[in-house]
């Protein structure tokens, strides 16, 4: 089956959240099928929307549809409308640099102008960060999208502030007095390894830090997604609207 065609109970769980969404427009199941797989198809090829195949009807409508999507937060809804009972015994959280191509520069002022869609410089060159939330099998719970030099512990409380896991597990790029405290109050254990050359090294559960290679697989699925691995769209929304989709496809799996 190709990569690009949902599997029939993925797409009728996908119809149920559609029909039950008021902002989005039905026009026939089959032809709001295909303009989902025609988005999953941009989203694993990393294709530009005029090279969008003819079988999925006029490029240019389907551009603008999704980004009606995006603009009503429809993309946003449908990862959230899948997160049903996370498992919450551990919180994973976890950042990766994704690199723009140059034809993601260049916001117009309309839309807030560059400085506002997440994009830096990091040591990697022109990039944005991508700061994630999984449950503990895993499944993505969570985005944030920041300039590419933003440091991993920044957001760290906002990756966890909506959640009450029995821990939260990090590596040590997240080791911090202050979120550490933060977490204790909260009755939160953490699981994070401390920086060398730390002046009061603490103990943590090395057993359990071994599970944190579940959102390090998260992030390699995402990998085989080109659209959300290489950043090619202008506008933050936009592109968060790829990585909120997949991370609906992932929750489907």
């Amino acid at each position: 089956m190709s990569a690009a065609v949902l599997r029939e109970d993925q797409w009728n769980k996908i119809l149920n959240f559609i029909c039950n969404n008021h902002s989005v427009y039905v026009a026939g199941e089959a032809a709001c099928r295909l303009f989902t797989e025609a988005v999953l198809r941009i989203a694993r090829s990393g294709a530009q929307w005029r090279l969008l195949p003819e079988k999925y009807g006029k490029r240019n409508s389907v551009y603008k549809r999704s980004v009606r999507w995006s603009a009503n937060r429809v993309w946003e809804d449908l990862h959230q409308f899948f997160i049903r009972d996370p498992d919450m015994e551990s919180l994973m959280i976890d950042s990766t640099v994704i690199r723009a191509h140059p034809c993601a520069a260049g916001a117009l002022k309309k839309h807030g102008g560059q400085k506002e869609q997440a994009l830096g410089r990091s040591r990697g060159g022109f990039s944005t960060e991508i700061h994630v939330a999984a449950d503990a099998p895993g499944n993505p719970l969570r985005f944030i999208p920041t300039p590419g030099q933003t440091h991993d512990v920044t957001q760290a409380e906002n990756l966890t502030a909506c959640y009450e896991p029995q821990s939260v597990i990090a590596d040590k790029g997240y080791d911090s007095d202050q979120f550490g405290q933060s977490q204790e109050k909260r009755g939160i254990e953490t699981v994070i390894p401390f920086r060398s050359g730390r002046k009061n090294p603490y103990e943590y559960d090395r057993d359990r830090y071994k599970e944190r290679h579940l959102v390090e697989c998260f992030i390699n699925k995402i990998r085989h997604f080109r659209r959300i691995f290489s950043r090619f769209d202008k506008l933050a929304e936009r592109y968060m609207s790829f990585l909120q989709f997949v991370g609906a496809i992932i929750w489907l799996r």
